[in-house]
């Protein structure tokens, strides 16, 4: 059996191939790695017999990222952008996982109203990561209508960040020890008017995509992973929940609170496209249930770690009144939050899946060592295993549905 490999755009390729050059029975086609389908550098590399995949192989690393060796070069604080550009869909979750990692080996505990704020962010970039994926996620099984429903909402979005934080795409809105403000007045009045007027979006986008006949013929029964493939896999998040396994850190290992907070954790019964679609729409709905309880039930007192003085720098009131609060700031700017030696594992559920920073630590502002699991990674090693016998049609549906981004992929 002969193989042939061509890529897509490649011109002297495709016209040896209209010269009848390629005559093997199999043909290698290179999806990506700027493919519109793909969103993100992600190649794949396909091997065909006709229309049909025999074999798929992704190749990552076209970002050259090396964010865990950068990790290593800069304080706690300074590392906090950077966990910003590895899921830039939910840029804040990463910012609240990292700094959770890194308390839990200081032995830090934050104050209730942090705690609230952090847990209130986590679940608005929830509905932000979930309203892009599912948006482009129809929009790759051919309807734009729906990612301009779900691109309006994730812009309200943006701006209740840019009230937060000042920025609304990467916020680097948390610090070692707290936040880098209290929420702003009327913010939280804010937040409740728009999830009100997301829930009628939600269910307008479910009725107008869920039973859509083309949508349903095209995602279901299609890219199946079994319980038992998506746990051998380590997928985690919707993708895994899809399958079958309830596992959300949120029940099962609660952090931020979580515990406190009545929600449900959707499961699919088949692990097809279409089971992906459906735990992801209901996971907006649960989302929108956590913020309205956090917004009831936000706690007064500090936003910060007070009394962590070598972590957590003081007011800039207290700063410009004060020599002590003036050399604390100063010595924290310059050699960042002083964490005591040990190491350390901590993991939250990011909305792509199970996000993960372990951090070996020598003392000092610095770490010694990271290594970063970051959930998209992990969910995209099933496409050898789901990807071939399927249509080369099919694969935009099937990326589509696992919902990644490459940020996290390239590290």
């Amino acid at each position: 059996m002969a193989i042939k490999e061509v890529s897509i755009g490649d011109i002297s390729a495709r016209s040896a191939a209209a010269e009848g050059e390629f005559k093997g029975d199999h043909l290698v086609v290179n999806m990506g790695p700027s493919h519109p389908a793909t969103h993100g550098v992600l190649r794949l590399k396909l091997e065909l017999d006709g229309e049909t995949i025999t074999k798929c192989e992704p190749v990552l690393g076209y970002l050259h990222r090396g964010d865990e060796k950068i990790a290593e070069n800069m304080t706690y604080n300074q590392f906090v952008p950077y966990t910003d550009r590895l899921d830039y869909i939910g840029p804040i979750h990463n910012n609240v996982t990292f700094a959770l990692a890194v308390e839990k080996l200081a032995g830090i505990k934050v104050p209730p109203r942090c705690e609230a704020i952090r847990l209130l962010c986590c679940e608005l970039a929830r509905l932000q990561s979930h309203l892009l994926g599912v948006g482009v996620y129809a929009m790759d099984c051919g309807s734009i209508t729906a990612f301009m429903y779900t691109f309006t909402e994730r812009e309200k979005l943006y701006s209740l960040m840019e009230q937060l934080c000042g920025a609304r795409f990467t916020t680097s809105y948390t610090r070692i020890g707290g936040l880098m403000r209290d929420i702003p007045d009327g913010w939280l009045g804010n937040v409740r008017k728009v999830v009100d007027e997301m829930e009628p979006v939600i269910d307008e986008l479910d009725a107008l995509i869920t039973r859509n006949r083309i949508f349903y013929d095209r995602a279901y029964g299609l890219g199946v992973i079994t319980k038992e493939d998506a746990i051998a896999y380590g997928l985690t998040g919707p993708n895994l929940r899809a399958s079958g396994v309830a596992l959300d850190l949120r029940k099962d290992d609660p952090y931020l609170g979580y515990e406190n907070y009545e929600f449900d954790v959707p499961i699919g019964s088949t692990g097809d496209c279409y089971d992906r679609w459906l735990v992801r729409m209901v996971e907006l709905r649960e989302s929108i249930k956590i913020v309205k309880q956090a917004i009831d039930n936000m706690p007064d007192g500090p936003w910060y770690a007070e009394e962590a003085k070598k972590i957590f720098a003081p007011r800039k009131d207290k700063v410009m009144t004060s020599m002590e609060e003036l050399i604390q700031n100063f010595m924290i700017v310059t050699e960042g939050p002083q964490i005591p030696a040990g190491e350390v594992y901590f993991e939250a559920e990011n909305p792509k899946g199970l996000l993960g920073f372990y951090i070996v630590s020598k003392g000092g502002g610095v770490p010694y060592r990271m290594k970063i699991r970051s959930p998209s990674f992990c969910n995209l090693s099933i496409l050898p295993k789901i990807v071939p016998g399927h249509m080369v049609a099919d694969v935009p549906v099937i990326l589509g549905s696992l919902d990644f981004v490459m940020g996290e992929c390239d590290r």
